[in-house]
């Protein structure tokens, strides 16, 4: 049978003084499409373009350093006579759900120190997440890796070496493909879900955690890249589970929080509707003793015009 999805034509180009990865070209156009929408999105609900700038930059390189030691750790035996092998990232290997986690942090920490509204940010980058997740997953296509069981349906991928497991196959589900398509539909509800106004801000970043881990969950269910499970399931399965648990949690308990008490405003006669403070008081004070002083004066003549206080 022909798939659909042939085995990719190239996986990268030789430039002489180094070789370009299709991977590493893909997971950058992610990110540039999704830290300009994050932007744009931020700069709309009066947040600073340039402090979201710069703090992309920072959470992204946070972000795949966490991706990758998320990746390693539970494989480093495969990198202890090529410790190298560790930074070389273009060749694939990052664990998403480290750089999201490193991600997180980073935005956490980084945006009330600069002064950012940072649940404003969530939001902004709430649909931008899936988007660089749909662009980015072409990469493992091109780097024949991240499919699925075997099957012979029209869309098939084939793939040229698959695991030994399945040596006797050529064609899996393209387990990229459908993540992309589901990313894309994620990106459309989350922005359906905006529109609505119903969430307060920075609820969005919990729909997106919600709806990433049904995704992936469900994706784990015939992914092929692991071989530890636990009751049938493996090590992202169960971590999307928990992430699906915690959106969930924050999503009701953010939802659910006592709105913030509103200021004081005047009544109609001008007077505030409560007590003044002890400092209004003070100033009231200090105002009505320049009246009366100034009232004391009153048929002394106009105050002399070398006078200082005049």
């Amino acid at each position: 049978m022909l798939a659909t999805l042939p085995t990719p034509p190239v996986d990268g180009f030789d430039l002489g003084f180094t070789e370009v990865r299709v991977y590493g070209i893909l997971i950058a156009t992610a990110v540039l499409v999704a830290a300009a929408w994050t932007r744009r999105r931020y700069e709309r609900v009066g947040g600073d373009a340039e402090l979201a700038d710069r703090v992309t930059i920072w959470a992204v390189v946070i972000a795949f350093v966490g991706a990758r030691l998320a990746y390693v750790a539970p494989r480093i035996d495969r990198f202890l006579d090529d410790p190298l092998g560790i930074i070389q990232i273009w060749e694939g290997g990052l664990a998403l759900y480290g750089g999201l986690t490193f991600g997180l942090l980073a935005l956490i920490v980084l945006l009330p120190r600069w002064g950012g509204d940072l649940r404003a940010f969530l939001d902004a980058v709430a649909p931008a997440l899936p988007l660089a997740q749909a662009i980015g997953r072409w990469g493992n296509y091109f780097n024949q890796e991240l499919y699925g069981t075997p099957t012979d349906l029209p869309w098939a991928v084939r793939i040229e070496d698959p695991v030994a497991e399945y040596a006797g196959f050529e064609t899996f589900h393209p387990t990229f493909l459908y993540e992309s398509l589901a990313n894309l539909l994620l990106v459309a509800v989350i922005l359906r879900i905006e529109r609505t106004g119903r969430l307060r801000k920075g609820g969005l970043a919990a729909v997106y955690a919600i709806g990433y881990g049904v995704i992936r969950f469900t994706l784990e269910l015939i992914r092929t890249d692991t071989t530890w499970r636990v009751l049938g399931l493996s090590r992202n399965a169960l971590v999307s589970l928990s992430v699906i648990a915690v959106g969930i949690a924050l999503l009701r308990w953010w939802q659910g929080r006592p709105e913030p008490v509103a200021e004081p405003v005047a009544g109609a006669d001008g007077a505030p509707d409560e007590e003044p403070s002890e400092a209004s008081a003070v100033l009231v004070g200090v105002a009505e003793a320049g009246d009366d002083d100034r009232a004391g004066r009153g048929d002394g003549g106009d105050a002399d015009e070398d006078d200082p206080e005049a």
